[in-house]
């Protein structure tokens, strides 16, 4: 991996990038719980171990850490969603073994999804993320989008089907599971919500 300080634009070194990854990850942790307007400077340094100018040498301002936190999260749910377990999401069976695991990491977590709770207050707050918003959700419904095409190619999905669509539907579920779950502290609303989306993309199977 390589990365360049916000501040300088060089090339970090690997204790560098150990300082930026642990800077990171605490922000994304705080701003999660508190949220990124309610997340301060000094709460991020103290979580993170970090001095004022280690922090500002990296992120030089608040938006360039909370692009990155977004930027991480989107990388996490992607690598997530990679798994060898579930292969590339291009079979029913891969989809259902996905919606499991979301439910499973839901009833874990007791928590909603940590990139749409970002995305959610920062497109508001922040008009200048929505690019990085927008970003991150289409490079993780691409996941959906090339797996649901392999599998209408190969004639396992009837040719009305479209992959973008169902791609919307997916992220849709799950993103508003997610949040009725961390409403209601449990996680029946995502597994319905998910159990449905695949039942209406499982409804599209080509006839055999």
């Amino acid at each position: 991996m390589t990365a360049t300080s916000e501040a300088t634009g060089r090339k970090l070194t690997a204790k560098g990038l150990a300082t930026r990854e642990r800077i990171v990850r605490a922000a994304a942790e705080l701003i999660y719980e508190h949220g990124a307007q309610n997340t301060s400077n000094e709460q991020i340094r103290e979580a993170a171990g970090v001095s004022g100018s280690q922090l500002t040498r990296h992120f030089p301002t608040k938006e360039s850490l909370v692009r990155a936190v977004l930027a991480w999260q989107a990388d996490s749910i992607v690598a997530r969603q990679q798994a060898p377990e579930l292969g590339e999401l291009d079979s029913f069976a891969a989809l259902r073994r996905w919606a499991d695991s979301c439910i499973a990491s839901q009833d874990m977590l007791c928590g909603g999804c940590t990139f749409g709770s970002l995305a959610a207050e920062v497109v508001k707050t922040e008009p200048s993320h929505r690019g990085a918003v927008a970003e991150g959700f289409e490079r993780w419904q691409g996941l959906f989008k090339r797996g649901l095409s392999k599998m209408r190619e190969r004639g396992e999905l009837r040719p009305e089907a479209d992959p973008a669509a169902l791609a919307h539907l997916l992220a849709a579920a799950f993103q508003g599971g997610a949040l009725l779950d961390q409403a209601a502290g449990e996680s029946s609303p995502l597994r319905d919500a998910l159990y449905g989306a695949l039942a209406y993309i499982e409804s599209l199977a080509a006839e055999r």
